[in-house]
This record gives structure tokens, C-alpha cells and sequence, in this order.
């Protein structure tokens, strides 16, 4: 399977089936047909273009979008970009400062606005002041919107299963006897992310490298 290949599948996954979950289980299904070497090549593939978004510019794109830093939900949001399909991954794997460009975020720019409603009542006498934050609904993203996708990644591990016998670990070994290994996970000793760490919190060094999630969020 070469790449080509690769993103035919993770596409036609998309429009063979409606919900996250029937995804998942299609493309297991379709994995399964396939030799182990092209299981290999799959679980390879989507490795070399998860490493491809490994990078600090991303994480700082992950974390503004969504609101929240975690080393485990910055690789399940690589796994969501991967599941958006090749133009969408390429746009923002080259560069993470044109996330918003794609049309899912733009959702969740909007989900996150409606999530809750606040409301400020003051005292008669001005004095004080009692703020109500009401939820709109339980969770700011719903399922089938939510920037994390765990389980697009694990897709390999069952019909590789199938075709060898053999547990994952085995899966992980021979996609690294390839020379191909993952930049995951995030912020611990064995992750190389692209690029330098830098703070988040410094306005002018994040207007420098992300100019256009800048100006959206009034840095700039």
C-alpha cells in the first residue's frame, strides 16, 4: 500500500458511514481483507503523517483551539486532522496556523460560543454582583464533533491480529523494523517534536508564528 492507497481508505471511510463508530468498524473490516504486509503499511502510513503534525506550532494550534493542554488529547486531535482527509491534513499539517480554515473547526469555534450562557444580575444597590453560567448542554463538543478521535488510530491493531496471530506489540515492531517510529507521546523523554518549545502565553512570539489564530483570538 503506498499513499495513495492509505488516504483512498481513510476517505472512503468517511463516506461509506455516518458515525464515528461505523468508521472504525469499517475500516477494520476492510483492513482485514488485506495481507498483513498491507496492514503494516497502513498502521506505517498513518504514523509518518501523525509525525508530520508532531509539532509545537500544532500543539499551540490544539491548545487554542479547544482550550485545553494534554499530551494524550493533542495525538488524539493528530488522529481527528488524519480522520478530516488528505486536502484537509495537508493544508494544516504544513502549516497549523490555517486550522481555521477548515470547516470542522470552524464548528467547533461555534459549539464552544454555545456551549454556555452567562448572565450578570447586580444588587439593588449596585454593590455586588451574582454571575449565572447556565450549560447549554453536557459536553461542549458532541461525540461525533469532538477534535479527539482515539480509536481512528487502533483500526490496525485487530486484523493484524487476524492475519499474523500476533499481539500489537508485534505490529509496532514491525512498523519500526521500517524505520518508521512515533513522535508520540507528546511531552514525555521519548517524543521529538518539530521545532523548539516555546510559551504560549507570550503574545508577540505567538503572533509571530501563528498570525492568523492571533488576529482571531485579538492577539494581534
Amino acid at each position: 500500500m503506498d499513499i495513495d492507497g492509505f488516504w483512498e481508505l481513510v476517505e472512503r471511510s468517511a463516506r461509506e458511514t455516518e458515525t464515528r463508530q461505523a468508521r472504525v468498524a469499517w475500516l477494520k473490516d476492510q483492513l482485514s481483507g488485506l495481507s498483513a504486509e498491507e496492514v503494516v503499511d497502513f498502521k506505517a502510513l498513518f504514523t509518518v503523517c501523525a509525525n508530520r503534525a508532531c509539532s509545537w506550532d500544532m500543539y499551540a494550534a490544539f491548545w487554542t483551539v479547544t482550550g485545553f493542554g494534554s499530551s494524550d488529547g493533542f495525538e488524539y486531535f493528530v488522529n481527528w486532522l488524519i480522520s478530516l482527509g488528505r486536502d484537509a491534513f495537508e493544508k494544516v499539517a504544513g502549516c497549523p496556523d490555517r486550522i481555521l480554515e477548515l470547516p470542522e473547526a470552524q464548528r467547533l469555534l461555534e459549539l464552544s460560543k454555545n456551549f454556555s450562557h452567562e448572565r450578570t444580575t447586580w444588587s439593588r444597590d449596585g454593590r455586588f454582583s451574582l454571575k449565572r453560567v447556565t450549560r447549554i448542554r453536557r459536553e461542549v463538543w458532541p461525540g461525533e464533533d469532538d477534535p479527539r478521535f482515539e480509536s481512528f488510530a487502533y483500526v490496525t491493531f485487530e486484523p493484524y491480529r487476524r492475519a499474523t496471530g500476533l499481539e500489537t506489540d508485534s505490529l509496532g515492531k514491525a512498523v519500526r523494523a521500517r524505520g518508521v517510529r512515533s513522535k508520540f507521546p507528546f511531552l514525555t523523554c521519548h517524543a521529538e517534536p518539530d521545532g523548539e518549545g516555546w510559551d504560549f502565553d507570550d503574545e508577540a512570539e505567538f503572533t509571530r508564528r501563528l498570525p492568523r489564530l492571533a488576529r482571531h483570538y485579538g492577539l494581534a
